[in-house]
This record gives structure tokens, C-alpha cells and sequence, in this order.
């Protein structure tokens, strides 16, 4: 860990009313993942950003509009995350995200199978979509017409459109935990 949580109580100002907001918002949206130590202080991707808030506050910006703007399925998302987690080995986001998968139905043997960097048996078709997108994107390539439009079909346009912004959206926070070391806990 190259840098250490920061307990709530050694902020202030702009950045004290931003851990708040994130504590808030981890606390509706994802409140089966432990993202606070015992004083407080946000663990994850997250203390990158107030330690660093010129870039952490925008950056918190967009992943909260992704929360906030989600169509996509809960297990979709998810299907997604994780296979952008396990391509960068990002383990503070497989972690958190391998309780969120099965707290929206994943099964225990597809969420070892993403996290493991595999394609798992037993996806639904919209599921299924998602993971060979966001396994596409992460290795660096174009998105086939046959794939996006099949996507098109399953999820609507718009659903795709936000899926690619879930996936670069992840694929920022993976980099950052990586960049920054941050462990599960």
C-alpha cells in the first residue's frame, strides 16, 4: 500500500464533505462490501482520491453517475466488473465485487470463474453480452459489429452505451488500486 486511509476525522473542508458523499453512497450502493476501517476512514480506490482530490473529486464524479444513471441488471454489471477486475488483477476490486455478484445471484462457480479471467458456464444471454464486451474492450480491441449489435438486441442501445462507460469506468478505478497498491484490506 503506497498510501494510507484517511480517517474522516484529519479532513476537512471540501475534502471531509467528499468522504461523506462516498461513504453515503457505498453505504446505499454497495453496503454488503466492508469499505471502512475501524476509524472510519474509506478503503478501496478511494483513498487515492482524497488524498489526490484535484483528481479524485471529478473522477468520484463520474463513478457516481454511473451508479446513479444504472439500467443495466445488477448481475450484468457485475459480470461486467468483474471481468474487467480480473483482467487487470485489481484485487481490491475483485474482492468487493465478488460479494456483490453474489448478493445479486451469481452463482459461486460463475464469479470464481470471472475472477479467475475465465468465460463461465451458466451466464443468461444479457450476462453472456456483457462479458464477451467488456473482455474485448480490456484486451484492447474493437468491439465486432455482430457482438455490438447483438448487444443492441439483448440490452438496447443505451444499455450498451452505458455498459462501455461501466467498463472504462472500472477499468480506471482497477489502475488506480494497482497504481496505488491498495490491498482488500
Amino acid at each position: 500500500m503506497r498510501i494510507q486511509p484517511l480517517p474522516p476525522d484529519s479532513l476537512n473542508g471540501e475534502v471531509r464533505s467528499v468522504h461523506d458523499e462516498i461513504a453515503k453512497l457505498v453505504g446505499r450502493s454497495q453496503s454488503q462490501v466492508p469499505m471502512m476501517d475501524k476509524q472510519g476512514a474509506l478503503l478501496g480506490p478511494f483513498p487515492a482520491m482524497l488524498h489526490h482530490p484535484q483528481f479524485g473529486i471529478p473522477a468520484l464524479s463520474f463513478i457516481r453517475t454511473l451508479d446513479i444513471h444504472a439500467t443495466l441488471n445488477k448481475s450484468v454489471r457485475e459480470v461486467a466488473i468483474l471481468t474487467v477486475a480480473a483482467s487487470f488483477g485489481a484485487r481490491f476490486e475483485l474482492y468487493a465485487h465478488e460479494i456483490m455478484a453474489e448478493a445479486f445471484g451469481l452463482s459461486p462457480d460463475v464469479i470464481a470463474s470471472l475472477a479467475a479471467g475465465t468465460h463461465p458456464d451458466g451466464l443468461n444471454e444479457q450476462e453472456a453480452i456483457a462479458h464477451s464486451i467488456a473482455h474485448v474492450l480490456v484486451n484492447g480491441h474493437v468491439v465486432p459489429d455482430s457482438t455490438y449489435n447483438r448487444a443492441v438486441q439483448l440490452l438496447g442501445q443505451d444499455a450498451v452505451a452505458e455498459l462501455f462507460f461501466l467498463v472504462g469506468g472500472y477499468c480506471f478505478i482497477a489502475i488506480i488500486l494497482n497504481g496505488f497498491d491498495m490491498p482488500v484490506n
